[in-house]
């Protein structure tokens, strides 16, 4: 095609072609300019997401389309560069201005310079003539203006080239940057892959462990409950992660007795046994430790039991569980320490107890023996022998401490013998009952058979100081109020027991009350012989007339109460109030029996003495008199049949007469 006809076949004129290919290098120059490195930022810098280009767009696309709002107007970049190109600006003659270009209906797509420079190209358009070539009287001014602005086109062309060089960087990067996008996205598929891949494979392993996580929970011993076991300090986090440890080996034993082949069990279960192994070394050392610490002097022992010993008693079942014959002697060492413990402190409580002033109330102190000497060796003290005075409060007192043994030793009064006796029995129920409830709590694991034996073996000793010091106290007396009070303590001790749940000490009751109730029988005897042994000595009948004559004793008798009534009203009074609550298997319903039948056989001997038979039923009367008036406050059922019967002898006489 000719230089004058572009690829549309119209005619163009060759400056307005010029003009049109120089605007738009220009565009392309300011688009590129736009799109230079420096617009990127530093060198490494990504293209902002707002510059990314789809896939399968064109840059040629988009090189080709019109530049935005905010570019200059090519007519003006132009006329900045050649002058002004309006008409009569003085540059020369019929120079074409912008309005007399007139414009093709149809803009050529591109413009071929066949290999030629823009110079050559243009002096080939204007010096060149052509079929449709436009008249040279046109073409000399341009050329003429091109000649003067020759250096400017050539920068021109330079900077479209540097364009060209940009925009090409610009392709290969963005062509890069297009395959690194396809690249990051084809990553993404794999990791979306590889996420879901993930995903079943958590969920299969959650519902793995949902059914095996509770059996590998169960059998696992955490490395903490290991640590405490093989290293820490024995307290109540100790314990705990003892018992952790324990519930782990009942469960591995149990699988191993259900022949289930578990090989997780079988891997632990060497290393279970051998934190075992630790813990019950460690239980060991600390139990000796503390029977060590029992036998220490001036020890209280229920301090170490509540602390040192009950605090951990968990633990010796662990050691008992695993380690039954180690456990077995442990607690035989225990029971030897406690048998000293006991049997020594209570042996110094009795050496204390035997300090204390007592009354004597021997042979020569029966009910109807009156010597004088023994009389006044007692200061007036005859009567309280046989009167229970303020000897009962003893039952209803609220110190149920006992005497301590400072007290007992300092002591100076004269006590009667339940003292002592109440005294060394307290503190034998309390110990007792401490002792019980350590053994009971602390050896769990063994049978309650187990428990009263280590129990009577430990309190043997101190239960023969008790019977002993018991024996020294009433084998000599004739005290049978103190003696029936010391079956009264026997008793409430035995309430006590029972209230505090200690049966191992029925034995030592019941030895006890064996000691007491003959003892009691046996005063009650020696009374009714004394009493009997005064009747006898009594006349059997009146003196004869002879000595009726003279100053009789008989005749001069007098109708007052005898003085073995007032000491055999007092003691039955005491007797009867001891026994208010007493019941029907007791024999103290049968000794008083024997012993009032003995004083009113005594009465009636005595009355035979006088001849006179008003006197003689006035001295009867006033002897059952005395014995209802001193009889009459007193309360319970022997109580009441006794004063029913002194009350008919009574009457009885006051009707006759």
């Amino acid at each position: 095609m000719s230089h004058a006809k572009l690829r549309t076949g119209q005619n163009i004129h060759p400056i307005d072609g010029f003009l049109r290919l120089t605007t738009r290098c220009y565009v392309m120059r300011s688009w590129t300019s736009s799109l230079s490195p420096s617009s990127f930022g530093a060198s490494g810098d990504r293209l902002p997401v707002a510059a990314r280009l789809p896939n399968g767009t064109s840059l040629k696309h988009e090189l080709g389309s019109a530049p935005g709002g905010d570019v200059t107007d090519p007519f003006e970049v132009l006329e900045g560069i050649l002058g002004s190109l309006t008409a009569g600006d003085g540059k020369g003659p019929d120079v074409v201005s912008k309005q007399s270009i007139e414009r093709p209906a149809v803009l050529a797509e591109g413009i071929q310079f066949d290999g030629l420079s823009l110079e050559d190209f243009a002096n080939r358009a204007l010096g060149t003539e052509g079929d449709d070539v436009a008249p040279a009287t046109v073409g000399v001014p341009v050329v003429e203006d091109f000649e003067e602005e020759k250096e400017k086109f050539e920068d021109l062309h330079k900077s479209i080239l540097t364009c060209d060089e940009v925009l090409r960087s610009v392709e290969t990067y963005l062509t890069s940057f297009r395959a690194d996008l396809a690249a990051v996205s084809s990553e993404i598929e794999h990791l979306q892959d590889r996420s879901t891949q993930l995903n079943n494979k958590l969920e299969n392993r959650k519902a793995v462990e949902k059914v095996l996580g509770p059996e590998v929970g169960a059998i696992v011993v955490p490395p903490a409950v290991v640590r405490k076991i093989t290293e820490g300090t024995m307290d109540d986090g100790w314990v705990k992660a003892l018992e952790e440890l324990d519930k782990r080996s009942r469960i591995i034993e149990a699988k191993t007795k259900e022949a289930k082949d578990v090989k997780a069990a079988q891997d632990v279960r060497p290393f279970v046994e051998d934190v075992s192994t630790k813990a019950v070394e460690r239980i060991r050392d600390h139990v000796v430790a503390q029977i060590k610490a029992l036998r220490s002097p001036n020890t209280n022992a229920q301090v170490i039991q509540q602390n040192a010993l009950l605090r951990y008693r968990n633990v010796f079942g662990f050691l008992s569980s695993r380690q039954p014959q180690l456990a077995e002697a442990i607690s035989q060492a225990y029971i030897n320490t406690m048998r000293w413990y006991y049997s020594s402190h209570f042996v110094r409580y009795k050496l204390a107890l035997d300090n204390l002033s007592l009354y004597t109330i021997d042979q020569t102190d029966a009910i109807a023996l009156e010597p004088a000497s023994k009389r006044s060796a007692k200061s007036g003290n005859a009567h309280a022998i046989f009167s229970i005075g303020r000897r009962g409060d003893i039952l209803r007192s609220s110190n149920d401490g006992a005497l301590p043994s400072s007290a007992a030793e300092d002591d100076k009064t004269m006590h009667y013998l339940e003292v002592p006796f109440r005294a060394f029995n307290l503190a034998l129920v309390d110990n007792a009952s401490a002792e019980y409830s350590f053994l009971t709590e602390f050896f769990t694991a063994q049978p309650f058979q187990a428990t009263n034996r280590k129990f009577t073996d430990v309190f043997t000793p101190t239960f023969q100081l008790g019977h002993d010091l018991l024996r020294h106290l009433i084998d000599t007396t004739l005290d049978a109020l103190g003696v029936l009070l010391c079956v009264r303590l026997t008793q409430h001790s035995a309430f006590e027991l029972q209230r505090r749940k200690v049966p191992a000490m029925d034995a030592y009751i019941n030895a006890t009350s064996m000691l007491l109730w003959p003892r009691f029988q046996q005063i009650i005897d020696a009374h009714c012989d004394s009493i009997r042994k005064l009747a006898a000595s009594l006349p059997g009948k009146p003196a004869g007339s002879a000595l009726a004559l003279t100053a009789s004793p008989a005749n001069t008798q007098s109708t007052a109460p005898h003085p073995l009534t007032q000491r055999f009203a007092n003691f039955t009074q005491g007797i009867l109030s001891l026994s208010s609550e007493a019941g029907d298997d007791e024999p103290v319903s049968h000794s008083l029996g024997r012993l009032r039948a003995e004083f009113e056989a005594f009465l009636v001997r005595l009355s035979k003495g006088i001849a006179d038979a008003r006197k003689r039923e006035r001295l009867l009367f006033n002897n059952y008199s005395l014995v209802c008036t001193i009889l009459g406050d007193t309360e319970g059922k022997m109580a009441e049949e006794l004063k029913r019967h002194f009350a008919d002898r009574r009457d009885a006489l006051n009707a006759d007469a």
